[in-house]
């Protein structure tokens, strides 16, 4: 009885603290909804109580105002754009390089991988500058291309790539090459089928990573290019500043990566527990 009260109250215990931290994260993302739909005054009028989470008088006024202006619908769909090729492409290049070391006898590969492994500390700021002037050389500046071609190839994607195709038994492999397959069509036919965590894993974090993209944006883009974060920026700098209508935006914008989230969650977390198996 004793062992059965122990779980039982170690058990209460986790839910009570993952309720708590859940509360803690939700709690601006609900914040930030709620406002989006109340008044200007009203925002500010309900931020030191409960209400601030309650959309008492609510209305889509917000979103009717910033859907007229139309800036923030087309910079989203600039970022959709060239996020989807991005990643698109990415989950070919990166999950074949992943496959290749992980699979595939060749020399060099052990010190391609640690080479690749070390390439995921440095930051895009201490190489951002030549970046820059490799895209102006090529003269790529303010296209979709110069948002694409940098970033298609990913070393933490690899590196998550490689660990889950480490797991998948050699056996199978072997059989298909006995057949005639080349690691090509092995590929394809036998290791993406099963890899569907990995990829949601991997799609999830590079949509995220790049939907949020600010610096590089504004060095390669014009107003064209325009990107959703660019185009969230000038709600606060052009004058005059409505705190509704930029809230609106905000939800917006935050809307496409809850979706997916929502949607891919449980792979998500089956791919990087998977991932994270072997070394």
């Amino acid at each position: 009885m004793g062992i059965k009260k122990s779980r039982l109250l170690n058990r209460i215990l986790m839910y009570t603290l993952n309720i708590f931290l859940a509360v803690v994260f939700l709690a601006p993302l609900v914040w930030m909804m709620v406002s989006s739909v109340k008044p200007e005054v009203n925002i500010f009028a309900d931020m030191t109580s409960v209400r601030a989470f309650l959309p008492i008088s609510g209305s889509l006024d917000n979103y009717q105002s910033i859907l007229e202006k139309g800036e923030i619908v087309r910079t989203m769909l600039n970022s959709l754009y060239y996020v989807t090729i991005m990643i698109a492409l990415g989950l070919i290049v990166n999950s074949m390089c992943g496959f290749a070391l992980a699979k595939l006898q060749f020399r060099g590969r052990d010190f391609l991988f640690s080479l690749i492994v070390a390439l995921i500390i440095i930051p895009l700021e201490s190489i951002i500058l030549p970046l820059y002037f490799m895209i102006f050389k090529v003269k790529m500046l303010n296209t979709f291309s110069a948002l694409i071609a940098p970033f298609t190839a990913n070393c933490f994607s690899i590196f998550l790539f490689r660990q889950f195709f480490v797991d998948i038994p050699d056996s199978l492999l072997e059989a298909a090459y006995i057949d005639g397959a080349s690691p090509l069509k092995a590929f394809f036919k036998i290791v993406l089928p099963l890899s569907f965590p990995v990829y949601a894993t991997v799609l999830i974090l590079q949509f995220i990573e790049h939907w949020g993209d600010f610096l590089w944006p504004v060095l390669v883009t014009d107003d064209r290019t325009k990107t959703v974060q660019l185009g969230l920026q000038t709600l606060f700098t052009a004058p005059p500043v409505h705190y509704g209508p930029i809230f609106a935006a905000l939800t917006l914008s935050t809307l496409p990566v809850v979706v997916m989230f929502i949607f891919f969650q449980k792979y998500y977390v089956q791919g990087i527990a998977q991932s994270g198996i072997k070394g």
